[in-house]
């Protein structure tokens, strides 16, 4: 066994049996979401490279504190990337936080999550076990599928080691198309376009310093792109500017999210099909409608949990603000039964004395 991997499976050991809670972490990028990390510190950094990368498979596998950066440069220079566009949010996000956050960025209504591109992994369970999932390929299998279960988990069923992903070509051709209209009709237009055939890839309405403005990106083969542009009509934007912009936003960088007053940052996950809801303020909306970003107060807490689910969705707490103080409300929605009871029970199989980031999701998990 390797070193690096020995070390971690004895420290992990020798917490179960002494009951220390662990806090699982890679680069920290994403420390802020969920419940406050606690217990002692596990860093998964030493575990760090390509295992191996086959561009004509599709297949990257690598180690889970191998840095996102890099690792899609080198998909880059084989003319691939992962679709669904993690955020980094700060430097160091690592593969392994990637996968345990299970965070996707604006393209992610159109290609799908990250659990969909997760072939396979390993995972040091509670027990000190070292556990293989899945594997290099997409098949069909009887069971459980752990490997994608691991995704949005948050370290609280273990430590990921290493993690197998499916990867994409890059799209022949894009381009972003802005049009302004207020919200109502950019969920009404979205809707629409969604029921064509067009290259729809990623979309986002915000009422920015230049008004309401809804922002469309076309991914896809050229003349797909090319005829999609003739028929939408709007105002074509520079490719490079338009790139530096949907990064910006998709590591929450752009001038919307810089605007945060000291508010909490929430995010609604709605039905795309959901009309414009009784916010605290005018949101910024991604995945064709589906995913709402709004600042409130704490007070407005219980409100957007109520808006969302009148809209089949769910709202969730994602950066407090500087006027947050516990006690508050859960950072998740509560779970309703059964899937307390199945949290509860797959908790107590992967990490049954309760180490690995402990409450991180839930307090009681």
């Amino acid at each position: 066994m390797d070193p690096a991997l020995s070390l971690l499976v004895e420290a992990i050991t020798a917490a179960a049996g002494s009951g220390t809670p662990l806090c699982i972490r890679g680069g920290g990028s994403k420390d802020f979401y969920g419940e406050p990390p606690a217990g002692q510190l596990l860093d998964t950094r030493s575990l760090s490279g390509i295992v191996s990368y086959e561009p004509s498979e599709l297949v990257v596998t690598a180690l889970a504190g191998t840095p996102l950066a890099p690792l899609e440069t080198l998909l880059a220079e084989h003319g691939q990337c992962l679709p669904f566009e993690p955020p980094h949010f700060a430097g160091g996000a690592t593969l392994g936080g990637m996968v345990a956050a299970g965070l996707s960025g604006p393209a992610r209504a159109s290609v799908g999550p990250v659990r969909d591109y997760v072939l396979g992994l390993k995972l040091i369970n509670g027990r000190g076990e070292l556990l293989v999932f899945g594997g290099q390929v997409m098949k069909n299998v009887a069971g459980y599928d752990v490997s994608r279960l691991m995704v949005g988990s948050l370290g609280t069923l273990g430590l990921i080691t290493e993690v197998s992903l499916k990867v994409l070509p890059m799209a022949p051709a894009e381009a972003t198309l802005t049009f302004a209209m207020d919200q109502a009709q950019a969920l009404r237009r979205l809707n629409e376009w969604g029921g064509q055939p067009l290259p729809l890839n990623a979309s986002r309405w915000a009422a920015d310093a230049t008004g309401p403005t809804l922002y469309l990106r076309l991914r896809g083969a050229v003349a797909a792109v090319a005829a999609a542009c003739r028929g939408l009509g709007g105002e074509r934007q520079d490719d490079s500017a338009a790139a530096a912009d949907w990064a910006a936003c998709r590591n929450q960088l752009n001038a919307w999210f810089a605007q945060h007053d000291g508010r909490d940052l929430w995010r609604l996950s709605v039905a795309q099909t959901a009309p414009v809801l009784d916010l605290p303020e005018s949101p910024l909306i991604e995945w064709h409608g589906g995913q709402r970003w709004v600042r409130a107060e704490p007070g407005d807490a219980a409100g957007l949990r109520e808006a969302a689910a009148r809209a089949g969705g769910h709202a969730t707490l994602f950066v407090p603000g500087e006027r947050w103080t516990a006690p508050q409300p859960g950072r998740f929605s509560a779970l309703a039964s059964p899937l307390d009871r199945i949290h509860g029970a797959l908790k107590r199989e992967f990490d049954p004395a309760g180490i690995f980031n402990r409450g991180r999701l839930y307090p009681n998990l």
